[in-house]
């Protein structure tokens, strides 16, 4: 492990992380997050997510009793909006974006998250993953298809029922754009998918390691920004959820439930973080580059109050970190041991 600074080139984005280990043991007299309350009701009559409640937007839940999938009543993006130019100056481009936007809420118990699930009910989110990301993608005006999930208030959930949320866009988003670009430019140098092939490195490694079933790995990456940041891969070539076996489908889920568990034994907490898989674009290609994978972006640092900022040099210059990928990755799998 290298023990002065330097920086990571990540494979996927082509972008650096600055990594500066002498400056794990620096005093903190920073912000102090209030930590996360743990105890929740298995019904809140307060909540607009749970069932037969009033949603913020007026509607009314169902009775449901599995995972409940409805549209957001308070949608970034617009189905009917035009798919339009506007340039006004090549430096000032605009283009309309519709869109479909959906909330799925995990389970009925306002208590359970991913982390407290029974394996077969999140086996039962992910068939509705895989279910949305076919009905959404088969639209001729999407694109592309984002699942993600913000865990926690740190995170911005505006609601703390456990559920997530699907964006159905008509244009291929930033980051996977991003992703792909990289994806085929090294399937073309290496005749090999990329993620296939940092699947072998990291077994082969076994230092960044946190967790694996016959199905799923999860690494903390080498070119990690957040301090706890783990990458979730499929061991077989699939790109995307819709391909996956019934028994990969339940690994999925039990290795779901195991990593956000380790992430809560860390520091004793709900822990926050943004998730979201990343899969081939739904514009009717093959897309034989990508590689089924998902992001878990934590924030806690040092303790369930301590965060990292992305600030200053981050903001302006790159992404900087003083906890190694290994030494987080040997803290979480410690924890996976016990």
């Amino acid at each position: 492990m290298i023990e002065y600074p330097h920086r990571r080139r990540n494979p996927l984005t082509g972008e650096w992380v600055l990594v500066s280990p002498q400056r794990s043991e620096r005093p903190w007299q920073g912000q102090v997050e209030q930590a996360a309350e743990e105890a929740k009701p298995q019904y809140d009559p307060k909540c607009y997510l749970c069932p037969g409640n009033t949603r913020a937007g007026g509607k009314r839940n169902p009775e449901y009793t599995s995972t409940f999938v409805f549209d957001n009543d308070f949608a970034a993006l617009l189905p009917h909006t035009r798919h339009e130019i506007h340039n006004h100056h090549d430096l000032l481009v605009a283009q309309g974006e519709p869109g479909i936007c959906k909330v799925i809420c995990f389970s009925p118990r306002h208590d359970l998250t991913l982390a407290s699930m029974p394996v077969d009910e999140i086996e039962r989110v992910v068939a509705v993953w895989a279910s949305e990301w076919q009905q959404l993608g088969s639209r001729d005006s999407v694109q592309y298809v984002q699942i993600f999930e913000n865990r926690g208030a740190m995170m911005g959930a505006s609601n703390p029922h456990p559920h997530c949320q699907v964006w159905a866009t008509a244009d291929l988003p930033t980051e996977p754009a991003k992703e792909q670009q990289h994806l085929i430019a090294y399937r073309a140098q290496h005749s090999a998918c990329m993620l296939c092939d940092y699947v072998g490195v990291e077994a082969e490694k076994d230092i960044r390691m946190v967790t694996h079933n016959e199905s799923f790995v999860a690494v903390v990456p080498y070119w990690a920004v957040w301090p706890y940041e783990t990458l979730l891969l499929s061991k077989r070539h699939v790109a995307d959820l819709a391909a996956l076996t019934a028994g990969e489908r339940r690994d999925l889920a039990s290795i779901l439930r195991k990593l956000t568990g380790l992430y809560d034994r860390l520091f004793e907490t709900p822990f926050p973080y943004t998730m979201g898989f990343h899969q081939r674009p739904s514009d009717g290609e093959a897309h034989d580059e990508w590689h089924l994978h998902a992001h878990f972006y934590p924030p806690l640092l040092r303790s369930a109050t301590i965060r990292k900022f992305m600030v200053g040099f981050e903001m302006l210059a790159m992404p900087q970190r003083d906890i190694t990928p290994e030494s987080a990755a040997a803290r979480l799998r410690e924890l996976a041991s016990d």
